[in-house]
């Protein structure tokens, strides 16, 4: 056994020293360039639906968009960054006709197609409602994802949408993106604003956002005008759950909302480990609550409300990777901790969903489940994007991602 690049302690079953060698040193450049084209024919040639036939019998392939379930999972595969490309780092992830991803053994991938072809016991592959590749655009992910939740926050129902992934993926970017590529949050806004625009005719519109982070369980405004400030979750008679002391903003227009959104992003915890040199602390928060209520009501007119919470969440950590200590180690092991949290909940409402009521959610194991507990579960609508990286040393924290 010998300790490899990327973390993990394997077997490599290689008689000659030499090659040996440049496995355990990462030298993949000669072996990563693999061809598509038998792959995705091999895929192709699979019918899905066919029952007992197939390659992957087991896999059935569904249209997200017509489906009835609340929850939809995408996968978002991030290209090699420049430190990645010059350490000329293997890419180990395909992804197949936008629905299965593949995972490649790195210590078993030669970077021969045939023998891929031939050979696909250490492969693992998964399915998704969506899978995106590198060339994938902020728009496309948007519509295939996002875009059908805005529907439900205009007639007054609650939507959640989450960023997943290990640090360094992409999960901001995804959520903020950039003022030349926007990301879901400012592709939902002038979304929300098309639409109420259309039916500013037969409804009246008001539209508020706020903006926090959860930052070691503790609660800031990243819009108040004292950030250092730790707010309480309060139950409130007549708003339910709430935030004590949260500033809400008056939304005008997509372009207004977002210069506030980039400016709060500045006091956002940030720090940088061994992983990544912008690794975001905390899992930041931003909502949009939309009321509306008939124009030709008469005298008393019925109010609806619907809330969007758009979430980036802290990355996932592992120590061996992020080389973390001291004060960043215990910051890992709460973001970790939180993560649990919420993914405890969702197995919970996944076992609601098929045992019926009588199983207890876990609300109450972190702020961020607190926090968005209308947001999860009965008629909700719930979107989580999952962003991986495709270098062979985080192939781990792809595999467990």
């Amino acid at each position: 056994s010998t300790q490899s690049t990327w973390g993990v302690i394997m077997e490599i079953p290689y008689s000659d020293k030499e090659e040996r060698a440049s496995v355990v040193q990462g030298d993949w450049h000669s072996r990563s360039k693999v061809s598509l084209g038998q792959l995705s024919a091999d895929y192709k040639s699979v019918q899905m639906q066919d029952e007992g036939k197939g390659m992957y019998p087991n896999i059935q392939m569904v249209d997200a968009s017509k489906k009835s379930s609340s929850l939809l999972v995408a996968i978002r595969c991030r290209p090699l960054l420049k430190p990645e490309v010059k350490a000329n780092s293997l890419e180990v992830v395909r992804i197949v006709d936008r629905k299965l991803v593949l995972l490649l053994d790195p210590l078993n991938f030669e970077g021969s197609e045939e023998e891929f072809a031939v050979d696909r016991s250490n492969e693992k592959q998964y399915a998704f409602d969506y899978a995106y590749d590198q060339k994938t655009t902020q728009e496309e992910i948007f519509e295939g994802t996002t875009k059908r939740l805005v529907d439900d926050i205009i007639d007054g129902y609650n939507a959640t949408c989450f960023a997943y992934g290990a640090t360094g993926a992409g999960k901001t970017y995804t959520m903020l993106g950039t003022l030349e590529n926007p990301g879901i949050i400012t592709l939902t806004l002038r979304r929300l604003f098309a639409m109420i625009e259309e039916k500013a005719d037969e409804r009246t519109y008001q539209m508020k956002f706020s903006y926090l982070e959860i930052y070691n369980e503790m609660i800031r405004d990243l819009l108040g005008d004292d950030q250092s400030q730790v707010l309480d979750l309060r139950e409130d008679p007549a708003k339910g759950l709430s935030v004590a002391g949260l500033s809400e903003h008056l939304a005008e227009s997509a372009e207004q909302v977002v210069k506030y959104l980039f400016l709060a992003n500045k006091n956002r915890m940030q720090e940088g480990t061994g992983a990544n040199q912008y690794s975001s602390r905390s899992h930041a928060v931003f909502q949009i609550n939309v009321e509306h209520s008939d124009k030709c009501a008469g005298i008393e007119a019925e109010i609806k409300a619907g809330k969007f919470s758009l979430i980036d969440l802290a990355g996932s950590e592992r120590a061996s990777h992020t080389m973390n200590k001291g004060a960043k180690l215990i910051e890992g092991a709460n973001i970790n901790r939180s993560l649990l949290a919420l993914g405890n909940c969702i197995n919970k409402l996944s076992d609601q969903g098929i045992k019926g009521k009588g199983v207890f959610i876990p609300y109450r194991d972190s702020k961020l489940t607190r926090l968005l507990k209308d947001s999860l579960g009965g008629n909700c609508q719930t979107v989580m994007i999952a962003n991986i990286s495709p270098a062979h040393t985080s192939y781990e924290d792809t595999h467990n991602t």
